[in-house]
């Protein structure tokens, strides 16, 4: 059974870090596209970061440079370290993993498998920015 947890959220003061961690059961991140996806109040779902299976990483502009994405491929996770946190950082995020990419918008808990692909989000976490 495939599952997704993400972990180690919580709430920090402005200029504050926080490493949030996706551990996965049921397959393997190795040969996925990871992400970190985030959606505020009343906002819509946004990309955070992801890396690619050929390795390659993306950010959004509005945390490159503030933001890192790592996988450990032995301990089958995910982390994003999150460094110089703002108040509009303030977000439910997820953790997802995905064989072409994602096709939906935030959808806690997701677990689709559709021939050879494949789709997988994570419950989500909150993350609280006090400025």
């Amino acid at each position: 059974e495939v599952h997704l947890v993400e972990s180690v959220g919580g709430s920090v003061q402005a200029g504050g870090s926080l490493r949030l961690s996706c551990a996965a059961s049921g397959f393997t991140f190795e040969d996925s596209n990871i992400g970190w996806y985030r959606q505020a109040p009343g906002n819509e779902c946004e990309l955070v970061s992801t890396i690619s299976n050929n390795g390659r990483t993306l950010y959004a502009d509005s945390v490159k440079g503030r933001f890192t994405i790592t996988h450990d491929n032995a301990k089958n996770a995910v982390y994003l370290q999150m460094n110089n946190l703002k108040h509009e950082d303030t977000a439910v995020y997820y953790c997802t993993a995905s064989s072409n990419g994602i096709t939906v918008a935030c959808f806690a808990g997701l677990v689709h498998n559709y021939g050879d692909q494949f789709e997988y989000w994570g419950q989500g976490i909150s993350v609280t920015v006090s400025s």
